[in-house]
Formats: C-alpha cells, sequence, structure tokens
C-alpha cells in the first residue's frame, strides 16, 4: 500500500472537515482500520481451517460452517470500511472541480477574471449538499452493516459450541469455533466504534444545518 498517496488524501479531508468531521476520521483510521489490519485479519486467519465437528463425515464440516459462518467478519469489515470512507473522497473531489473550474476560468478570462469560488472549500451551495450527503450516507452504511451483523450473528457474539444437523452430516453434531471469546471482544469493540461514528455523524450533519 502506498502510505504517501493515503495520507495525502487523508490530509485532504481533514483540511475540509469539520471539528466533528476530523475526530470521526481519527476515530476510524486509528481504532477501526488500523486495529482491522493489525489485529482482527489475524484473529480469524484461522476460522476455518480450526473449525472442528465432532465427525468425519466428508462434506460436513464445510456445510456447518458456511451455515454459522454465511459471511466472514473481515470480509463485511472490509466492505463496510470500504463505503464508509469513499463519501469523504467525494467533497475532495468536488474541491478539486471547483478549483479546476477556476483556473479554467483564470486561462481563459485573464487574471481580470469573474472570481465564482473565492474559496473553494468552503461548505456553501453544491459543495454543502454534497457535504451533508456524505454524512447521512456514512452513518446510513455503518446503520446497515451493523443490523447485518446482528441478523448473521445474534447479540453480535460467537458460542464456543454450536449444533448442526445439515445434510450431509449423519445426526446432530457438535462444531467448536477457534477462540470464540477472543473474536467476540474485537466484534463488539467494532460494534461500539461503528455506533459511535454513527453519532458524530449525525451531530456534524445537526451542527452544518443549524449553521447554515
Amino acid at each position: 500500500m502506498n502510505w504517501g498517496v493515503f495520507e495525502g488524501l487523508l490530509s485532504g479531508v481533514n483540511k475540509y472537515s469539520t471539528a466533528f468531521g476530523r475526530i470521526w476520521l481519527s476515530l476510524v483510521f486509528i481504532f477501526r482500520l488500523l486495529v482491522y489490519v493489525v489485529a482482527a485479519e489475524r484473529v480469524w486467519s484461522d476460522d476455518h481451517k480450526d473449525f472442528d465437528c465432532n465427525t468425519r463425515q466428508p462434506g460436513c464440516t464445510n456445510v456447518c460452517f458456511d451455515h454459522f459462518f454465511p459471511v466472514s467478519h473481515i470480509r463485511l469489515w472490509a466492505l463496510q470500511l470500504i463505503l464508509v470512507t469513499c463519501p469523504s473522497l467525494l467533497v475532495i473531489m468536488h474541491v478539486a472541480y471547483r478549483e479546476a473550474k477556476e483556473q479554467r476560468l483564470r486561462e481563459i478570462e485573464g487574471e481580470n477574471y469573474r472570481c465564482i469560488y473565492p474559496n473553494p472549500g468552503k461548505k456553501r451551495g453544491g459543495l454543502w449538499w454534497t457535504y451533508l450527503l456524505s454524512l447521512i450516507f456514512k452513518a446510513g452504511v455503518d446503520v446497515v452493516f451493523l443490523y447485518i451483523f446482528y441478523r448473521f450473528y445474534r447479540n453480535y457474539t460467537l458460542p464456543r459450541v454450536v449444533k448442526c444437523e445439515l445434510p450431509p452430516c449423519p445426526n446432530v453434531v457438535d462444531c467448536f469455533i477457534s477462540r470464540p471469546t477472543e473474536k467476540t471482544i474485537f466484534t463488539l469493540f467494532m460494534v461500539v466504534t461503528a455506533c459511535v461514528c454513527v453519532v458524530l455523524s449525525i451531530i456534524e450533519a445537526a451542527y452544518l444545518i443549524g449553521k447554515r
């Protein structure tokens, strides 16, 4: 990963964000992205390999694992982080569009051109709407994924033992999940940070509307 490019994107997002937006970005980067990259991927790296069922029936373990883990936590979190950070990049693109338009007018009309955007990063007009919609979208993405996690993994917890009786299992078999306590702790941590991010997005949206 090119960290120089990523650092440039983060500085651009920070530059055009409010104070609440900067807190949100720090929370996403430190408590969600870094935890995901440094720790969470390692915790879930053995989820399928160490999912054991007390049977030697071919295919039973795979079927039970697919039933209890239809989508991996890691892949859901990766998709969530991608979708939740994209709206911030749209704000940067909107500001870049304004700056490019100013530059084009300056080249066509010379130094005496009529300035359309004295401050391209100021949240007025279309940029205000882009920023507000980005906040709504970010909060909506987190809420949707919180619901998905709740539907797939009830109460966001993982049991130590699950009972499976799906074909081709010969009868009701016990299946054991690898490191369920550690995985539950990480899941709850990511859920709490996502909830905090939702609250920050709502507060920032209310701040923007109230300020206008």
